[in-house]
């Protein structure tokens, strides 16, 4: 096997549907969904199914409808050719990021041509834990063992990280409206219309319609009216056992639970030339990194110093970061930590307007930033995830 330079062709979304009963996609089974995104990705670029060597698909709760290998009942619910095989991945939030790093890196080495990375997760219909199936994930003696005091759900670990770093309330609302302001912006500006792909939807009274929108999305969010929201972690027992807390974190300041899918068509850059098509970014460097999994969600940062290095760019080299806002205080705790310029940190909003599908984010995250580097003329980009267990994925590209 040969090394290759792994590009990406293109990259698409759904919109983000409220991930509750009623919610736009909530009638969709979660392979459905995924499935027309992988049409509509052969369909945009020309291609057949027989052309593509694999999809990798990530999902977090592969429980009910999401069991079963998802990525390849989807490819099949798509009618791709039964010759393509597909696989399915969980790191938490950052699985479709993960699925990317995987598809781009068997390029690199030669183990593929053509590749789909792609993500979804349909949380009105497995709800976020189904997985567990009520037993404790962390329950093993070991880590009970290692950790005696218990690790904490995500939503504390976000208030670990607001006291640490010293954020208050006004400043995590205020970060929270202004994502929702930008979101709205680039809607209005048409700034999604080549990275949202039309959905077919059935709703409740039977009618056949179609969805392309992020219903997350709320123009009219103000930090003064997240203010009267109240804190939507804070037990008793929680705040015995961290009285320093503020209990800041709430569902304002969170990002909501979402359904949707997303997918990336990523080739050699060979390949991609022979069949016509026009590569539009480069891969140019990955890291993953573990992190203390009590605060849990701090791994972008050394995520992002880890990439920096084995990319030999600087901080300042980049044109777009992509952070995303599982709660406000995470990628408030990056920025501080980089010095990090606001206008370039998730420049049409980010998880907090536009949703977070647990499994499809990371590559709903790469296809925004693709489309803002070549709107903007940028020339990199950052992404880097925060996941569940401390552990982040960071990923930079090159746009071609």
């Amino acid at each position: 096997m040969s090394t290759q330079t792994a590009v990406l062709v293109d990259a698409i979304r759904t919109g983000s549907g409220k991930g509750k009963p009623g919610g736009s996609l909530s009638g969709v089974h979660p392979a459905d969904l995924l499935a027309q995104v992988l049409t509509a990705l052969l369909e945009r670029n020309g291609l057949e199914s027989t052309q593509i060597d694999d999809v990798i698909a990530g999902c977090v709760s592969q429980a009910g409808e999401q069991t079963g290998n998802i990525g390849r009942t989807a490819l099949l619910a798509a009618g791709f050719d039964e010759s393509v095989p597909g696989m399915t991945i969980d790191r938490q939030c950052g699985s479709s990021q993960q699925a990317a790093t995987f598809a781009a890196s068997g390029v690199a080495s030669g183990l593929y041509d053509v590749v789909i990375a792609a993500g979804v997760e349909s949380m009105s219909r497995v709800p976020l834990g189904s997985a567990a199936g009520g037993q404790h994930p962390l329950g093993s003696t070991g880590i009970r063992a290692r950790y005696p005091e218990g690790l904490v759900n995500q939503g504390v670990s976000a208030e670990l990280i607001a006291t640490k770093w010293g954020f208050d309330r006004e400043q995590l609302d205020a970060f929270s409206a202004e994502s929702h302001r930008r979101a709205a912006a680039a809607w209005a500006a048409g700034d999604f219309a080549n990275e949202v792909v039309q959905i077919a939807v059935t709703g409740a009274d039977g009618a056949h319609g179609h969805f392309a929108t992020d219903e997350t999305v709320r123009p009219m969010t103000t930090a003064e009216g997240l203010a009267g929201l109240g804190p939507a972690f804070r037990t008793d027992a929680l705040a015995a056992r961290f009285p320093e807390l503020g209990w800041s974190i709430t569902a304002g300041n969170s990002s909501p639970l979402t359904d949707a899918a997303s997918a990336a068509l990523i080739m050699s850059e060979s390949r991609a030339l022979e069949l016509g098509l026009t590569p539009r970014a480069r891969f140019h460097s990955f890291a993953v990194v573990g992190d203390d999994p009590l605060y849990m969600l701090t791994g972008p940062i050394p995520a992002t110093h880890k990439v920096l290095e084995r990319s030999g760019l600087s901080f300042g080299d980049l044109d777009a970061y992509e952070v995303n806002e599982a709660f406000a205080s995470v990628p408030l705790a990056w920025a501080h930590e980089f010095d990090a310029d606001p206008a370039k940190l998730n420049s049409r909003g980010g998880a907090i307007a536009l949703g977070h599908a647990v499994g499809a984010s990371g590559t709903r995250l790469l296809t925004t930033m693709l489309n803002h580097l070549e709107a903007t003329g940028g020339r990199y980009g950052l992404q880097v995830m925060c996941e569940g267990g401390g552990t982040a994925n960071a990923t930079i590209i090159e746009r071609l």
